[in-house]
């Protein structure tokens, strides 16, 4: 395995990519660095789609409170080569050649929407070295989704079935997403019917975060619609360690319904229930909170 490093860019300004590593298979991985460079490590993932600029939206808590979040691009997202054959079950080979290249013992590991499977895969399969789950808003498996939206289910189906379609169809929407405002993607994560506005700042983070997540492939998304929407292939009682979902009761894009039977299907689960919160605001409400118990 070897690393080639980037210059990041100065703190406050667009997201970087600190470290590029190269897996054993030739496939590079990508990750970036915020918070505190010294602090207890914490990798994020980002949803479905995404990539590793979404984790800029907490660098100031991350370094106020002596986090050092690693944030990488999954396989097929941003920087990351694609990998279109991996299943879930992946996820600890990716997460544990992070954590080697950050030359990091054990970790916490929060998974944001999509990212939840993986999340959860990596602690499955790395229990000596994921000591902590956090669960932001996530994705749920299929045999507990009892309340998918529709059109969850329909780009499911395209990943499943026509997955060139879908990812002309995610090119068309990078398109649109470059030229027009922020609120084109944030109302993708966003219900109607909140009155809490979404700051311009992480408006445009959001927005940032998914043209990079298509900037060079589509395939980390078709293969991941494709995943979430069948067995994950997690055996949930070979997780030790403490698993905190955290959701919100206004979520439109993952019901809060399957998010408790989620919990019913994890041992060592707690749910937490965030009042008024839609997807993005239970992101963003969810993630300083959870951050603070790793002072």
């Amino acid at each position: 395995m070897t690393t080639r490093p980037h210059n990041p860019s100065p703190r406050g300004t667009a997201p970087f990519v600190g470290r590029t590593v190269s897996l054993d298979d030739g496939r590079q991985l990508a990750y970036a660095e915020y918070g505190c460079p010294k602090g207890v490590p914490v990798v994020f993932l980002h949803g479905t789609p995404g990539s590793r600029r979404l984790g800029v939206a907490f660098e100031t808590i991350a370094e106020d409170l002596g986090v050092r979040l690693l944030s990488p691009d999954r396989p097929g997202y941003g920087r990351s080569s694609p990998w279109p054959d991996r299943s879930i079950d992946d996820a600890g080979e990716f997460v544990g050649a992070l954590l080697d290249d950050a030359d990091v013992g054990t970790a916490g590991i929060v998974g944001f929407s999509g990212g939840c499977p993986y999340a959860l895969a990596a602690a499955a399969s790395l229990p000596e070295r994921i000591d902590r789950v956090d669960v932001v808003a996530g994705a749920t498996p299929p045999d507990v989704s009892e309340a998918t939206p529709a059109m969850q289910r329909f780009l499911a189906g395209l990943a499943t079935t026509a997955p060139v379609v879908l990812r002309g169809l995610f090119r068309g929407q990078a398109l649109l997403a470059d030229h027009l405002a922020p609120s084109f993607v944030v109302d993708q994560y966003t219900a109607a019917d909140t009155g809490e506005p979404v700051p311009d700042d992480v408006a445009e983070i959001v927005k940032a975060d998914f043209l990079e997540a298509f900037a060079r492939h589509r395939r980390g998304a078709v293969t991941e619609f494709r995943n979430t929407a069948t067995d994950w292939g997690i055996d949930f009682a070979d997780i030790d360690s403490r698993v905190h979902l955290w959701h919100g009761e206004n979520d439109t894009n993952v019901p809060i319904e399957d998010a408790r039977r989620l919990e019913t299907r994890i041992s060592t689960a707690e749910l937490h229930v965030l009042e008024d919160a839609d997807h993005l605001r239970t992101l963003l409400r969810g993630v300083p909170r959870l951050l603070e118990d790793y002072r």
